[in-house]
């Protein structure tokens, strides 16, 4: 690595050879936890498309307002977070247990860089919960089993679902996945989810080479979606203002330029 910084950890999963989406994301964000591959293939996706580094910028700018909405103004105390990547700075367990100590949180992934990281820095208050469990999101039965042991799902959960479902190709599959998990929550519990777009009202026609690149040099293979596929998953729920928009634009102050990420949290009534 350029930086000289080395990720630690090791697994039979943990393939260093081959750039990884946990890392690239990482690289984009100005991360360490990254490798000369993620590095590598971070700056050709950039090149062909200069706007990713706004997107991941974006997303997590995103995350930060929807945790606060749900902690300060619905009162949600437990979230799920699932395919949460490598640790940042302002993670939802920060997030939630500033505005509620009390807050219990499950981070979900499969990574076996983003399990070290995770075990080590995602540390939450006395009070709080903040638990890690090892699974993936085409197996939405294993993380409710697993989740159910640190959090109440008699209680309304937020399921967070940032730049997940994109790694679940088949479109059916994706959408079952959120309603196995919707099912598993009760009335009162929030779906926040964020999910690239080729909308070319949000300058997404790039994403189509920019993933075909990815998808040949780098892993987990990414799709990006419409719109009108993307809203599909919150059927059923009722979405909290101002909808389902560019996540660079919920909530924000100051309006900010559109990014090819929609971005949407709503509740199960």
């Amino acid at each position: 690595m350029s930086d000289g910084h080395t990720p630690s950890g090791g697994s039979a999963r943990l393939n260093t050879g081959v750039a990884h989406n946990a890392r690239v994301w990482n690289y984009w964000i100005g991360g360490k936890d990254n490798y000369e591959v993620d590095q590598q293939v971070g700056e050709h996706v950039a090149g062909m498309f200069p706007i990713i580094r706004d997107i991941a910028r974006a997303d997590r700018d995103f995350l930060g307002r929807a945790v606060r909405c749900l902690a300060e103004e619905q009162g949600v105390r437990q979230f799920l977070d699932i395919g949460t990547g490598l640790p940042t700075a302002d993670n939802t367990h920060e997030i939630a247990q500033r505005v509620a100590p009390d807050s219990r949180i499950v981070y979900v992934d499969n990574d076996p860089i983003v399990l070290v990281h995770a075990r080590t820095l995602l540390t939450g208050t006395h009070e709080g919960v903040t638990a890690y469990i090892d699974a993936d999101v085409h197996d939405p039965d294993a993380i409710v089993e697993r989740a159910s042991q640190t959090l109440d799902f008699t209680e309304p959960v937020a399921v967070m679902m940032l730049g997940i479902l994109n790694f679940v190709l088949d479109y059916d599959k994706a959408r079952e996945i959120v309603r196995r998990i919707l099912a598993a929550v009760p009335s009162g519990s929030h779906l926040v989810l964020t999910h690239p777009t080729f909308d070319s009202e949000l300058g997404g026609e790039g994403q189509i080479p920019a993933m075909k690149f990815w998808n040949e040099n780098a892993t987990p293979p990414i799709t990006a979606r419409s719109g009108t596929d993307i809203a599909a998953f919150f059927e059923g729920l009722e979405l909290l203002e101002p909808g389902m928009v560019s996540c660079s634009q919920w909530r924000a102050p100051d309006a900010p330029a559109a990014v090819p990420q929609y971005g949407a949290v709503a509740v199960k009534p």
